[in-house]
């Protein structure tokens, strides 16, 4: 198959831009994966549960059921849409060459350009219960859950010591009864003026040389946590309502390592202000190139400038 673009992913940034990239009837092809990356077609959003901060969605919307939306409206346009995954692409000339995974020694896909919106994924701990009362309880995304109802008024805990850490603590401080902020050492990775900020807020309390062990609840929400001091083992309990990861992102760029040119923490680099990446044809939006915002309504948006520069970038290359 050849297409003029292909898009590698299918969370808002990608489904974003297919649905410009059709609507200019350029016939773009998405992949949307077969549990890439280890989640559903739709991304991360998929294992969400109510989503409040979209625009358009005064009520909220349950996360699948706003991607099954995003995907309606892309094949609506006319993007082929292909419950595949990409496991392998040569993006060192043209046109670029993908393999589909499980045919990596059969014939290959060929696109004129690409865009690269595969995602990120935070990281977890994988602690006992962690599975049970992941978005019950659990979230890596205190902007994007803390204000929902089961966390308002109620002790919270945010696991990490950067900066991340505390700006979801103090965020959170918005919403919750308390806040701790529980830390593996004896000091904070935060900058000092965030860790001042932190420290000097009442409503936040850091216990410190502390790790979760095990998260508890009553089967349908969490309630409890399990922490172990890391310099005399004993094991205490904390009674809380909700649980905040924040010991960062893996964005999904393993597919073009030593092909594009990364940050030092794996994110596609683009050129300021653009989706360009290192590579003429190839373009990045959403989490595989933002650790900063990370949310829908940003990805969405990066989706609609990579479909506007890919587009562009057609024209001037492939003029009909």
């Amino acid at each position: 198959m050849h297409a003029k673009v292909i898009i590698i992913g299918s969370g808002p940034a990608g489904h974003t831009a297919a649905l410009y990239l059709s609507r200019a009837t350029l016939k773009p092809v998405l992949f949307e994966g077969f549990l890439a990356n280890g989640f559903a077609p739709g991304g991360q959003l998929t294992t969400t549960t109510d989503v409040e901060n979209y625009p358009g969605f005064p009520e909220g919307i349950m996360g699948p059921v706003m991607m099954e939306k995003f995907r309606e409206q892309s094949s609506r346009f006319g993007t082929e849409i292909i419950t595949e995954t990409i496991s392998k692409v040569d993006l060192s000339s043209k046109p670029f060459k993908l393999w589909r995974d499980g045919a990596e020694e059969q014939a290959f896909d060929t696109a004129d350009s690409l865009i690269i919106a595969t995602g990120a994924a935070a990281k977890r701990l994988h602690l006992p219960g962690e599975d049970i009362y992941w978005q019950k309880g659990i979230s890596a995304c205190a902007v994007c859950d803390g204000a929902v109802p089961i966390f308002r008024n109620k002790p919270l805990a945010v696991i990490g010591g950067g900066d991340s850490a505390a700006e979801e603590a103090l965020f959170l401080t918005k919403y919750g009864s308390h806040v701790y902020v529980i830390v593996r050492r004896d000091k904070l990775r935060a900058s000092k003026v965030m860790a001042n900020r932190l420290l000097s807020n009442p409503k936040v309390t850091v216990i410190w040389n502390t790790i979760p062990i095990e998260c508890k609840g009553d089967g349908k929400l969490l309630n409890l946590l399990i922490t172990k001091d890391t310099k005399t083992g004993e094991e205490k309990e904390l009674s809380i309502n909700g649980l905040f990861y924040a010991i960062g992102h893996v964005p999904a760029t393993e597919l073009v390592k030593n092909q594009l040119e990364l940050d030092t923490d794996g994110y596609i680099m683009t050129k300021p202000d653009t989706t360009y990446t290192s590579v003429e044809g190839v373009f990045a939006a959403g989490d595989v190139k933002d650790k900063k915002y990370r949310q829908a309504i940003t990805s969405a948006g990066s989706g609609c400038m990579a479909a506007l520069e890919c587009e562009r970038w057609l024209s001037e290359h492939f003029p009909e």
